[in-house]
């Protein structure tokens, strides 16, 4: 908490990422370039699971096309105001579009994790449980599995959007990130955050780490059960499955826990606006590219939609 003058701000400052002109000219075409890339990949994967039946119908790209509108949404809350800055003199954001960035980012940041949890259960079941797999991985069952992700992370996102709008801040607020986040906000805070801090504590880091242990605890189980199958084959079959999967939840978590679980994760620095950087800006360019290039589904289902729609 700040003791400068208190007043009721319209505007917030954003720091960005650098105060040289001309380091935020290369920056710009950068990511413009990561932001197209982002929603062709994203898009691209949406219509493809929606287009072809046979994708639809099976648990792991359900759970994939989710994914894939949470990294779009993700994305789209918080790219375009930065390049929108990057090209400003003064790099601002209004107060009421500062709240509503927050939750969204919230929201569907959460919601990714929660995605990516239920991604791991399935993984788990499929290998661990394949007898039951149908019957457990209903589509019913999918669905309850991502509307409580989606629900859970609104309702979340919704308490801190309010807590938030109920504290004052310094003038000038400058944020020391390229965007509005919970820490870097809180640090123009001119007014006491005890309960806000108390609640990011608790119910926060339950928030983030809950589906993180979760896919831990599926991962765990799994690698235990592939290395009892006695074939090579079966095992490398397996862990193949695995693989682009647990490289997007090391990637994504990683930025995450560096994010707000390194000590005094209050203070914001210059090493955590390029950690934000990967997984608000990274993580959604190269997931659709981690799931698509290697997996032969996804390529035999973009040839059965080409052949249906344009022969």
């Amino acid at each position: 908490m700040n003791h400068k003058n208190t007043t009721q701000v319209s505007e917030f400052l954003l720091r960005g990422f650098s105060s040289q002109p001309e380091v935020e000219k290369l920056l710009f075409p950068l990511f413009l370039l990561m932001y197209v890339l982002t929603i062709m990949g994203n898009v691209t994967i949406i219509l493809l699971i929606r287009c072809d039946r046979q994708l639809l119908q099976t648990p792991m790209y359900f759970f994939l096309s989710h994914l894939a509108v949470a990294d779009l949404g993700f994305a789209s809350s918080i790219v375009p105001k930065v390049l929108q800055n990057l090209l400003s003199q003064r790099k601002t954001i209004s107060y009421n579009g500062c709240l509503a960035q927050m939750f969204v980012a919230i929201f569907i940041g959460n919601a990714d994790s929660y995605i990516l949890a239920s991604m791991a259960y399935d993984r788990f079941v499929a290998i661990c449980r394949p007898l039951y797999y149908s019957s457990i991985m209903s589509y019913r069952r999918c669905l309850q599995m991502v509307t409580v992700s989606w629900t859970i992370t609104m309702f979340h996102s919704s308490i801190y959007t309010f807590l938030m709008s109920r504290v004052e801040f310094c003038d000038p607020g400058e944020i020391p990130q390229f965007f509005c986040d919970l820490y870097p906000v809180l640090e123009v805070s001119c007014s006491d955050s005890y309960i806000i801090d108390l609640v990011l504590m608790t119910e926060g880091v339950v928030e983030i780490l809950g589906p993180f242990v979760l896919i831990i605890i599926s991962y765990v189980l799994i690698f235990f059960t592939i290395i009892k199958t006695p074939s090579a084959g079966a095992k490398r079959k397996a862990f193949s499955t695995c693989g682009s999967h647990i490289c997007v939840v090391v990637m994504y978590f990683g930025g995450i826990s560096f994010v707000y679980f390194k000590p005094n994760a209050n203070v914001v620095g210059p090493q955590d606006t390029w950690a934000a950087m990967m997984y608000t800006m990274v993580n959604p360019m190269v997931n659709p590219f981690i799931y698509t290039l290697r997996n032969n589904e996804m390529k035999a289902a973009l040839k059965r939609v080409i052949r249906k729609h344009f022969h």
